[in-house]
């Protein structure tokens, strides 16, 4: 693992997979099993990996990808954020970056992004997808897509719909950023979509670094 410089490593365009999810979740846990098997799956199809670069389900992405990219040059990138408790990098990465602010953090993770995955989580999973799914509503960074995994998003939206949206505190269209995977071969063919629209754009592929 070794630090980097974000405009010496970047300048190449490289379709990205940010995965946000709970620290606190253990290797025994189905959820952690499954992003396992998501990043494994990611890394075998040719793209990068970016977590917040800690334990749990951060861990569990860095593994997956470690595992789907033993022969190729494509990077687990983690994000590590400076706290007192939990958040230690993990030791799967091959890029880190280390924050002080979350602000400069979430920053840097929609200017990576191409894909935003969102496992289960707390305040700070809660923070980062509604951080991204803004920046997209308002326009500031381009449109992609943002998936959730987890019953726990599926209980989330029926709230979104119940309240802000029934409430006309947000539009029906502001909810077209975001879709619930069932499970992981549904957010796989998401991902895989969004891939080959990259590879297919070319100059005008989405690289959020130059927009943001």
């Amino acid at each position: 693992m070794r630090f980097f410089s974000f405009r010496r490593e970047f300048k190449k365009k490289e379709f990205r997979v940010v995965i946000f999810g709970s620290a606190r979740i253990k290797k025994n846990d189905k959820m952690y099993k499954q992003v396992f098997e998501l990043a494994k799956q990611i890394g075998e199809m040719g793209a990068e990996v970016v977590t917040g670069g800690g334990p749990g389900l951060m861990e569990a992405a860095a593994g997956g990808h470690e595992k789907g990219t033993p022969k190729n040059n494509h990077h687990t990138i983690g994000l590590n954020i400076r706290l007192p408790f939990e958040q230690k990098p993990n030791k799967h990465l091959d890029l880190m970056k280390e924050f002080k602010h979350f602000s400069d953090r979430l920053n840097t993770f929609t200017k990576l992004s191409n894909v935003i995955v969102v496992a289960p989580g707390g305040i700070g999973t809660i923070l980062e997808i509604f951080f991204s799914w803004q920046l997209m509503q308002v326009h500031h960074i381009n449109k992609m897509p943002i998936i959730c995994i987890g019953e726990m998003w599926e209980e989330f939206f029926k709230w979104m719909r119940k309240w802000p949206l029934r409430k006309k505190l947000i539009e029906e269209r502001d909810l077209e950023y975001v879709v619930v995977a069932k499970n992981i071969k549904q957010a796989m063919r998401i991902i895989k979509k969004a891939h080959k629209a990259f590879k297919e754009d070319g100059a005008e592929a989405c690289v959020n670094w130059k927009k943001y």
